[in-house]
């Protein structure tokens, strides 16, 4: 019975002229295990969002989609919540409780189900999983593993007909990674769900699939049992061939009349069949020549932890990271990785230890999260912040192009960085701090979401870095990508380094943080840690991949260029001036031809004083340049010592200085000191205005401007509250929190809305 048909299915996203899926035809059975791959951007993550309705993104669809026969969007929303489970590549965008029980109930209660019948399923499913033992666990403190593990418990609850997973094992290590696909299988050979995955790591995957759909640029390139797609993939471009679990790449490339192998085990029979019949040829293998003159980064006696009453997450590491090498740091989930990398930038501070780095190194971080690098509407708004504003235009677009075709990019410079897959949001990421052009650069799992195929020109471009002199460190779970392109590896557990030495000796005879291709070989060929080291050894023909070029010197000819200009804010510098210039005459013109109605003390001379304050206060902002009011934010370490006044910090210092004098001898030279609450309420509205400058500045997010209403709210509730209790002062309190937490702008905002909203109700 077929669970899914689409037919000629074709989507084109808003304002694009291409489409991404490009008459898409595919039947799914029930109860069948498909997996879907390719590379990144060639519509894998549309495709699956159009099986469930509503996630279904906007744009323009041409072709249809059955569900059990039925046209998927007639399907009612309860329905479909019920019958359409999908695991998103993010664990966390998925967790909307506190508890992991509440997690799995979430579901059931939101459709309306009794109390009793949750409680079984509940039970039923946290018995299945496994995960009794967190049943009661807060979900923030889970790690990366288990929250994965629970949300698919919690969509496997709501009992589906149909299970979607795009690229769910993306961010576990190795060993999480074969338990939660273990997982999977059991779900799909005992319960007879369907089960459709997107995946780019196809070692374990493969193997309990029923069947393999590879796209390209929009198609359905070929499709078929996992035994039959090397024979498939010949005809195609060799690059695809990357994609292959190893076993299948060597058998592939190595001329033999067996069964092709999916799976490691099959791989280990074939190997000793092949070994019979062939000279396994051993190769010498020369250690590599890494020059370690200059340390960039030095961590002696590093302890971590997050609060006092917490136990430690780093416990007495110390390590050195050397220019012109790669670093590769591996381990499980919740070990340490990711905390050792802040550590390392200077976001985290240790309690106990030291990390060093060098007088003159630039640092640059590309965060696990990609999205938090993201600031501007488009990717290429985004690259452009990234360069100095007094540069050429035709510099910035040549930048821009270099770094857009290295990290191929040059098709999406126009669209939104949330509208794009986790590959290309990684690839954006990735030249936005290149563009910093930093000496040390420190990497939180940079290959989730590529395909093997970008991998091998990433590869490349740490290769160039290195000749530059650059130190890079990589926090990674992709053992195969670590063995292939980094000089030293270092494996974390229980908050220590336990191993650390190069990648071949490094990788060669472990259990499990090892690659596919040592566990397939290691009784024969001891020393092969990659899928080329068996094909050599084997005498077969390694595929000559062209070596991806990362010096790109062309200057800008092609629309590219187009697009930067378009996204690149224009200036308004010049009107601003004019209308200033304008304002600073009216100003004149008043204190000449209306000095005596200025002098008086009626209303009419009231509103012609706060006129001439106004026509001076707009003459001044619109004569100073824009740069005083842009603050550029780049994500770098920059040293305590180095730290130098900002032009909006010397200005907003400069203008309270003078404007509150002023004000004042106005004020009594003026207004014969009568005006005095006018004049006082000039001065506040002078001592705020450099601090909302400030704060502005720093480009707060919507979370943060929560959180100081909330806390502005309270503040004055509480002063309305506590009025009779004379020295109870909850605004002081407060301000004290938001300015210790939030930073000192923060704080006096807090503290001066607060102030001045009361007011109003006393």
């Amino acid at each position: 019975m077929e669970c899914y048909r689409i037919e000629n299915l074709t989507f084109t996203y808003p304002d694009r002229l291409n489409s991404v899926l490009n008459d898409i035809c595919l039947s799914i059975e029930k109860g069948e295990f498909v997996t879907i791959c390719g590379r990144s951007g060639c519509g894998k993550t549309t495709l699956l969002r159009q099986l469930k309705p509503s996630l279904s993104p906007h744009g323009e669809i041409m072709g249809n989609v059955f569900f059990f026969g039925e046209d998927i969007r007639n399907i009612r929303f309860r329905d479909e919540s019920m019958r359409i489970g999908f695991v998103q590549q993010n664990s966390d965008n998925m967790i909307v409780t506190d508890k992991v029980w509440h997690e799995l109930a979430f579901g059931l209660e939101s459709l309306g189900m009794q109390m009793d019948e949750i409680r079984i399923k509940v039970a039923e499913m946290a018995a299945f999983f496994g995960i009794e033992d967190i049943f009661n666990s807060n979900t923030a403190e889970l790690s990366g593993g288990q929250k994965q593990l629970l949300n698919l418990a919690s969509v496997m609850v709501m009992n589906p007909d149909v299970l979607i997973l795009d690229e769910p094992t993306s961010q576990l290590d190795p060993i999480g990674a074969r338990s939660f696909l273990e997982t999977l299988k059991r779900v799909n050979r005992e319960f007879g769900i369907t089960i459709i995955i997107c995946e780019h790591r196809t070692e374990e995957v493969f193997a309990i699939s029923d069947r393999v759909v590879i796209m390209d640029k929009g198609r359905i390139l070929t499709q078929g049992t996992p035994d039959d797609l090397v024979e498939g993939l010949k005809s195609c471009d060799r690059d695809i061939e990357l994609m292959l679990p190893t076993p299948m790449r060597v058998f592939g490339a190595v001329p033999n009349k067996l069964k092709c192998p999916v799976t490691v085990n099959a791989g280990k029979k074939w190997l000793g069949e092949m070994a019979e019949n062939v000279d396994i040829k051993k190769k010498e293998r020369k250690q590599k020549d890494i020059v370690r003159e200059k340390t960039a980064v030095t961590i002696d006696e590093v302890f971590f932890r997050y609060s006092h009453d917490l136990p430690d997450i780093l416990k007495g590491i110390s390590a050195k990271i050397y220019s012109g090498e790669v670093c590769g740091i591996v381990g499980g989930n919740g070990v340490g990785k990711s905390t050792l990398l802040s550590v390392m930038s200077g976001i985290k501070k240790p309690y106990r230890g030291r990390v060093t780095v060098g007088e003159d190194e630039v640092v640059a971080v590309l965060p696990q999260n990609p999205q938090t690098l993201f600031l501007k509407k488009t990717v290429g708004l985004d690259l452009t912040d990234m360069l100095p504003k007094d540069i050429a235009e035709r510099e910035i677009c040549a930048e821009i192009e270099r770094v857009a075709k290295l990290c191929e990019i040059e098709d999406v410079l126009d669209r939104h960085p949330y509208d794009l897959s986790g590959g290309e949001q990684q690839r954006a990421a990735l030249a936005k701090i290149l563009l910093l052009k930093p000496s040390i650069i420190l990497m939180d799992e940079p290959t989730k979401g590529m395909d093997a195929v970008f991998k091998r020109k990433f590869g490349e471009i740490l290769k160039r870095l290195k000749e530059l002199g650059c130190a890079v460190v990589i926090v990674s779970h992709d053992i195969e990508f670590c063995a292939e392109n980094t000089d030293r590896c270092m494996m974390l557990f229980d908050g220590n380094i336990v191993s650390r030495g190069e990648p071949r000796d490094f990788f060669a005879g472990k259990q499990f943080y090892t690659t596919a291709a040592n566990r397939m070989a290691r009784d024969i060929i001891p020393d092969a840690i990659l899928a080329e080291d068996i094909i050599e050894a084997l005498g077969g023909e390694i595929n000559a991949v062209e070596k991806p070029c990362v010096d790109i010197k062309e200057r800008p000819k092609s629309e590219i260029v187009d697009v930067i200009k378009k996204e690149r804010p224009k200036s308004n510098y010049i009107p601003r001036f004019i209308f200033g210039i304008m304002f600073g005459l009216l100003f004149v013109f008043t204190q000449v031809f209306f000095k005596d109605v200025i002098s008086g003390f009626d209303w009419k001379s009231a509103v012609m004083q706060i006129a001439t304050l106004l026509f001076l206060t707009v003459a001044v902002v619109m004569v100073i340049p824009p740069k005083f009011f842009k603050t550029e934010i780049k994500s770098i370490q920059v040293k305590r010592e180095k730290r130098k006044l900002s032009a909006r910090t010397i200005f907003a210092t400069v203008v309270t200085l003078i404007s509150i004098p002023l004000t004042i001898y106005a004020g009594i030279r003026f207004f014969g000191d009568r005006r005095y609450y006018l004049i006082s309420l000039l001065i506040i509205f002078e001592i705020m205005l450099p601090f909302f400058v400030l704060f502005e500045g720093k480009r707060p997010q919507a979370g943060e401007l929560v959180i100081i209403s909330v806390l502005c709210a309270i503040a004055v509730g509480g002063r309305l509250a506590f009025l009779m209790i004379q020295q109870f002062k909850p605004i002081l309190a407060i301000i004290i929190v938001a300015g210790v937490c939030l930073g000192g702008e923060t704080g006096f905002l807090v503290g001066a809305v607060s102030g001045f909203v009361s007011n109003f109700y006393f």
